[in-house]
């Protein structure tokens, strides 16, 4: 019998330590181990780079949760995504991203890695046409070999339907990542609906308390895992123990926040839909979301962000970021505490003057498992400070 998900939170990788029984696996803080003889390692373990028993505690958990069989962290969702891109593909290659992901992802793969021959190409992955085009069109000097998306996105909050996309990269001979952060495993497996890899920041969700930064590749391909893992010994950008240990003690408690992420996140939408200040909510759970039908079959739940765009432009959606007490005005999302987002000056700011770049008049909000009450007396006075 295959267990739940929230089963398998708890206690994949957890092992009760055989020393002195501790249900709890210890911190295993060091950066070597002692060997009994020349090459006589003990149980494979020989410096904190290569691996380590907290890092590998946390692999094992990742791989269950996305239903994959190989998981490696990381230093950042970023140092994952660098090594992910090295490992699997050369100069010349081309890759095919999403014209609404993440900031930091485009500057990475634009500014980085196009120095070292990658070629990129951002489309909207809503557009059939426009997507099998720039897959089939490739680079300058090479073919598409990985196409990349984010769903929901961040922060336009799209819906990408990763069954049919998986048919597009592949019919291509191109491998599809996609960038689990906001739904998180227990809201969405792209492994299980055709995608060849996961990514994630485990900073957000899979960690949840805001107080250990990660990363996360998951995959079931043996040949390509095993050219990550070589990236992840050789470069060395991996999650300190501490930061792993963390991490997994977080994503036990994955299932239980993400539901009352959700439930927060929905009723806030809803009430954001009766203010007079806002002229938009991009939430998918709300039923004229375009991508709504969609999430609701490829996703668990529809998570808990939000966006919002203001009638009064820039300089309300400003106001409002700078006016909430419960919200903090912070960086990040996925922690247990509220946080809002100003994405033009803040997580976005390195897309600004492209194709990519967020209207100016939106704000993110990263719903926290307070109180719901709470959340919507703050949104309100600083809705009110617009008057």
């Amino acid at each position: 019998m295959t267990e739940g998900f929230n089963t398998r939170a708890v206690h994949a990788g957890q092992t009760p330590d055989p020393t002195t029984g501790a249900v709890i696996p210890p911190l295993y803080q060091t950066t070597t181990f002692a060997q009994d003889g020349i090459g006589k390692l003990r149980n494979g373990y020989e410096y904190g780079r290569g691996t380590n028993p907290t890092r590998d505690a946390l692999q094992a958990q990742l791989a269950a949760l996305e239903g994959g069989t190989h998981a490696f962290s990381f230093a950042s969702g970023l140092a994952a995504e660098d090594a992910l891109i090295r490992a699997l593909l050369v100069p010349g290659d081309h890759i095919v991203m999403g014209n609404d992901v993440y900031g930091g992802t485009y500057r990475l793969i634009n500014r980085v890695l196009s120095v070292w021959g990658i070629s990129n190409a951002a489309v909207d992955m809503s557009d059939a046409g426009a997507l099998a085009a720039a897959v089939a069109a490739g680079g300058p000097e090479g073919a598409t070999k990985m196409v990349w998306v984010e769903t929901p996105s961040n922060p336009m909050m799209k819906i990408t339907d990763i069954a049919a996309l998986a048919q597009v990269a592949h019919e291509a001979g191109a491998l599809l990542v996609v960038d689990n952060t906001f739904a998180s495993p227990y809201l969405q497996n792209p492994l299980a609906l055709g995608a060849d890899i996961v990514v994630h920041s485990t900073t957000k969700y899979i960690g949840g308390h805001s107080d250990a930064s990660g990363g996360a590749i998951i995959l079931s391909d043996a040949e390509a895992a095993e050219k990550i893992g070589f990236v992840q010994f050789a470069v060395g950008a991996v999650s300190a123990p501490m930061e792993a240990w963390l991490t997994t003690r977080g994503l036990k408690t994955l299932g239980v926040r993400m539901d009352r992420h959700c439930s927060n996140a929905q009723a806030v939408a809803e009430w954001l839909l009766t203010r007079p200040e806002v002229s938009r909510v991009l939430y998918p759970g709300l039923p004229d979301h375009p991508g709504h039908a969609l999430a609701a079959q490829q996703m668990r739940g529809f998570g808990g962000m939000i966006s919002v765009q203001f009638k009064g432009g820039e300089a309300a959606a400003r106001k409002v970021a700078e006016s909430t007490k419960v919200f903090t005005l912070a960086e990040s999302l996925g922690g247990i505490e509220s946080l809002m987002n100003y994405p033009s000056e803040m997580t976005h700011a390195s897309v600004k003057g492209t194709e990519l770049a967020v209207p100016v008049d939106l704000i993110r909000l990263s719903v926290g498992i307070e109180d719901i009450e709470d959340l919507i007396a703050d949104l309100d006075q600083a809705l009110n400070t617009l008057a």
